[in-house]
């Protein structure tokens, strides 16, 4: 059985369940990080150095970063699947997203929820709340603007960007005390996700 090690709070850990449950895929999740440690314990560290969640197990096989981990099950478990198709152009297209997502995206999401969600009010940058949520709106209105006549986020079946981006637009659209401009595309395909059982079984929660 596959091994997830990671917080079920986690967007990155989030985004691997979503993909196993896609895929029919049995897994044990073990919790790990920030509260419950572990991932600086030796043990860990020699499945991921960097001493980050999540981290997959595979049976002898160990691999890290969550977008990496998404593609080898889309390869490995889902052949049959349109998770993550073998068309050069297309599966190109679906990449460049899993990246933009780590190199636009989430940085700009980051400190938008630490700020909102995990410090008290009493002691929020709101200056610097500001200029990063105004960073991570254009972020979004990037992706309302490339979702205009498009039902998924590139082709017309759901695949893993769609699993990358929803995680991410959970937390965007979840976020309390801030103003979000209309984006009608990117609400309509955040609708559709939401209804989703794997969706509604790790994604649709509480942010902590």
């Amino acid at each position: 059985m596959l091994k997830i090690w990671g917080r079920a709070n986690s967007v990155n850990v989030q985004k691997v369940l979503w993909c196993c449950d896609e895929l029919g895929l049995s897994f044990e999740r073990i919790d790990a990080g920030m509260q419950f440690g572990h991932v600086e314990d030796a043990d860990y560290l020699a499945l991921n150095p960097n001493g980050q969640i999540p981290t997959l197990v595979d049976g002898t096989f160990s691999l890290w970063e969550s977008n990496s981990i998404l593609r080898y099950l889309a390869m490995q478990y889902g052949a049959s699947s349109s998770l993550y198709p073998s068309e050069p152009k297309l599966r190109a297209s679906i990449d460049r997203w899993l990246d933009w997502s780590l190199s636009m995206l989430q940085p700009a999401e980051r400190p938008v929820f630490a700020t909102l969600v995990r410090t008290p009010p009493e002691n929020r940058d709101m200056a610097a709340l500001a200029a990063n949520l105004q960073t991570l709106t254009k972020r979004w209105k990037l992706l309302d603007e490339h979702l205009q006549g498009r039902f998924h986020i590139e082709g017309d079946k759901f695949t893993i960007a769609d699993i990358v981006l929803g995680a991410f637009a959970k937390r965007w659209f979840s976020l309390e005390g801030i103003e979000r401009p209309p984006m009608p595309s990117l609400q309509r395909w955040y609708q559709r996700l939401a209804q989703r059982a794997p969706f509604k079984k790790h994604i649709d929660r509480p942010l902590t």
